[in-house]
């Protein structure tokens, strides 16, 4: 829920998230619609998808639990390095190297306070030699990721000195709103015919259509007669 997305928003989604689904088993026992009914307004849909399965893997494979094993983390659904790496030592509090955005933002301002275009493979090694030497690697993060969003309310956001920095885009008007609106619009009906998504959502059917195709090929809807619906299939477990 935290990618992407400020704290301050996240924290009612959470409650409410856990709330719907307080367990591994209960969110595999779930509909893609129901679960992206509550997550309607955090945005970024396909993270809901994706927790969807790992739920369901969860259930089938560890008995409800994530597994503590990083290759095992990695071969789940939607996870990537960071998302291992953040689980083992969050979860487990395990000495493992993770880089996030302020987590980088820290080591950028100490250690390469000259360089441009850094990349993650330059800072990683000084993360490692770190990690491995706490008490706490739960502690040790948490309170870099204080600092480094400290640090970006200060005159120079040092993320901009990193290889990997780019500009989200502008978020109105962008297919990705339309995305969102499209979803949004789909979970609240059994199905729609894509004129009426059209008119839902106030955008031309061609639009629409554009959309509707990208969904389809992602996973998140589907064709059902002439309408269209949230795609629910028996999930494939990778």
């Amino acid at each position: 829920m935290l990618q992407q997305t400020q704290v301050i928003r996240v924290i009612d989604f959470y409650r409410s998230f856990l709330r719907a689904f307080p367990s591994f088993r209960a969110l595999a026992r779930a509909t893609p619609a129901s679960v992206l009914r509550v997550w309607q307004g955090l945005g970024y849909n396909r993270r809901a998808l994706m927790l969807l399965r790992c739920a369901k893997v969860a259930a089938d494979e560890y008995k409800g639990k994530l597994p503590d094993d990083y290759e095992a983390l990695r071969a789940l659904p939607g996870i990537g390095p960071y998302t291992a790496g953040a689980v083992l030592a969050f979860a487990f509090d395990r000495p493992v190297p993770v880089i996030e955005t302020n987590i980088r933002r820290v080591y950028l301002h100490h250690f390469f306070p000259k360089r441009r275009k850094v990349p993650d493979s330059d800072i990683l090694p000084i993360v490692i030699r770190h990690s491995l030497s706490v008490s706490s690697p739960r502690d040790w993060y948490s309170a870099l990721m204080d600092y480094g969003s400290w640090l970006a309310t200060q005159a120079e956001n040092p993320n901009t000195r990193s290889k990997h920095y780019t500009r989200q885009s502008a978020f109105e008007g962008s297919q990705r709103q339309l995305r969102g609106a499209v979803v949004r619009v789909l979970v609240s009906q059994a199905r729609m015919v894509a004129s009426a998504i059209a008119a839902a959502t106030g955008k031309p059917p061609k639009e629409i259509k554009v959309v509707m195709e990208k969904l389809e090929r992602e996973g998140f809807v589907a064709r059902c007669a002439h309408a269209w619906c949230v795609h629910n299939p028996h999930w494939s477990l990778r």
